[in-house]
């Protein structure tokens, strides 16, 4: 019972419209329940940041799980990462200071750090192992992580049932590769997050494997954690887990806003139908297979019918 419209963004666009986001592809996005959106390129802040921005989906969301027969560090992955989304380095507020400076200026607000530590809370108490581990570097950037420290503890104090911890972000990055098994949700700022949700993808086998939501109070894109990849553009390799899963998700978010256990039920067939694939040893070049994108699509589907 879905209605799709297919929108052009990023390098494409500009190729046909000048534009990386035309207004009236923003405009059809506004209007809809939930926007799907593959890899657009090289122009790709010219799109995300700006739904993101724009329509204010201050949580990015990337589940971290173990796969079968993947070659992680570890066959018990199960962490969520939860970034805040809207301000950070990623606003894009840079300007040169004389011709061989530039400046970048970093945007860290009480309101928006609460806000995320509050979805993360939220989000631990849905899940088994209720733990948070706020990640930060207050001991170098002590004005602006130490404010988001701060609001993140002082909202640990809403869940007294749930584990509340810190790591400075150089130590939750080794700690991702020595001890991936020990985290449950990891809650941090835009920069740390886009980096630790990939290396933490690559722990667990690969980040093919990766799904990523932008979730607002009213509003959510998802997206493939990975980018466009030119060298195997056209090729009929690339491994599309990564946007079925985030299908998943999107179908997940819509069961919870709209009270639609089928919407539910039918995200969690998705990933059991990709599981019974890697279960089969039935996988895509970059994960040690031969199948390629649409023989890999297409048995998906079978499996879900």
């Amino acid at each position: 019972k879905f209605g799709f419209d297919i929108l052009d963004a990023g390098d494409s666009s500009i190729s046909r419209f000048g534009q990386a986001m035309p207004d009236q592809v923003l405009d059809i996005i506004r209007k809809s329940d939930a926007c799907l959106k593959g890899p657009v390129g090289e122009s790709a802040a010219d799109v995300v940041l700006v739904l993101r921005q724009s329509m204010d989906l201050y949580a990015n969301v990337r589940p971290v799980k173990s796969f079968p027969n993947l070659k992680g560090l570890s066959d018990a992955i199960d962490l969520v990462i939860i970034r805040e989304n809207t301000e950070d380095l990623y606003l894009g507020w840079e300007f040169d200071a004389d011709s061989s400076t530039v400046i970048s200026l970093r945007r860290t607000s009480e309101r928006a750090s609460r806000r995320i530590a509050e979805y993360a809370f939220k989000a631990s108490s849905q899940r088994g192992k209720k733990k948070v581990v706020a990640v930060h570097k207050a001991n170098v950037l002590r004005r602006g992580d130490g404010l988001f420290a701060r609001t993140c503890k002082d909202v640990s104090k809403n869940f007294p049932q749930i584990e509340f911890t810190e790591q400075y972000v150089d130590a939750c990055a080794m700690n991702l590769i020595r001890n991936p098994d020990d985290y449950d949700i990891i809650l941090t700022t835009n920069m740390f997050g886009d980096i630790l949700s990939d290396e933490a993808l690559q722990v667990a086998g690969s980040i093919g494997m990766g799904p990523a939501g932008n979730i607002g109070d009213d509003f959510g894109l998802f997206e493939p954690a990975h980018g466009a990849a030119f060298d195997i553009a056209g090729k009929n390799i690339a491994n599309p887990s990564s946007i079925l899963l985030s299908s998943k998700l999107m179908l997940e978010w819509l069961g919870g806003k709209r009270s639609d256990a089928g919407a539910i039920r039918e995200a969690q067939r998705v990933e059991n139908a990709i599981r019974k694939m890697l279960i089969g040893n039935r996988r895509t070049v970059d994960i040690g297979g031969n199948m390629s994108t649409i023989e890999f699509t297409n048995a998906v589907i079978d499996l879900m019918y």
